[in-house]
């Protein structure tokens, strides 16, 4: 049975997604926990399921928008996808989500503040272009390893972690760019932390069907939204959202 509650809780979460490519795990996964007592297992394998199919929608916005850079999609897409497919089993055998996640938040709350110091400095002007950004491999495939582990384990960080991570390497990349190229990153990686969960996890086809019916169009509105919208709006979001789900 459809859960109409969900539906919207997921709408909401999906919009924040699509305007700041964060929120996927880090907003929707405590979200089930918390207010509709969700057992954790399930949250976290419904979530990464039903993000799978949500990201691409978001993604395609900002693909035809010219707002993605592939070169970083791509190595960041090396090391996430084989090691989001082992962080999976890493949580069967282990008991570390609590751990990842204290230290998620963390990294997002130094995130915040770098944000608030790069706006400050005004290291983040709107002339450069996402084609003119100069990729650094290794510590790109590195992020994209880190995070791959971390969505695995616990379905959160594919936006929020990464996107704290392409602050530090990349700050000439300009907000929607950021959002586009986040998003279009994670999705094999949610999809590749989505199929082990569904062969490991709790999928709850019920559950992930209310979630889809509230986020694909949440998510499509939100992408619209910052593929055009100025750079100091998407920042201020970007920092929010980075608060909340620390």
């Amino acid at each position: 049975m459809i859960d109409l509650a969900l539906v919207v809780g997921s709408f909401v979460v999906a919009v924040v997604v699509g305007l700041t490519g964060m929120g996927g795990g880090a907003l929707m996964t405590p979200m089930m926990m918390l207010f509709f007592n969700v057992p954790p297992l399930a949250a976290v394998s419904s979530d990464l399921v039903a993000s799978a199919v949500m990201k691409p929608v978001g993604s395609v916005v900002h693909l035809r928008r010219g707002t993605v850079n592939l070169r970083l999609v791509g190595w960041l897409c090396a090391g996430s996808v084989p090691a989001a497919f082992c962080g999976v089993f890493l949580a069967r055998a282990f008991a570390v989500t609590d751990a990842v996640k204290y230290a998620l938040g963390v990294a997002l709350l130094l995130a915040v503040a770098g944000m608030a110091v790069k706006g400050w400095l005004g290291t983040r002007g709107g002339s450069s272009n996402a084609h003119e950004i100069v990729v650094r491999p290794i510590p790109t495939l590195l992020v994209g390893t880190v995070g791959g582990l971390v969505v695995g384990v616990s379905s959160v960080g594919s936006g929020s972690l990464i996107i704290v991570a392409l602050l530090v390497l990349y700050p000439a990349l300009k907000a929607n760019q950021l959002v586009g190229t986040d998003l279009v990153q994670a999705v094999p990686l949610v999809a590749s932390a989505a199929l082990g969960h569904l062969l490991f996890g709790d999928f709850q086809l019920q559950l992930t069907l209310s979630l889809l019916i509230g986020s694909i169009p949440g998510v499509y509105l939100g992408a619209r939204i910052s593929s055009r919208a100025p750079g100091g709006l998407i920042r201020a979001l970007l920092a929010i959202v980075l608060l909340a789900s620390a």
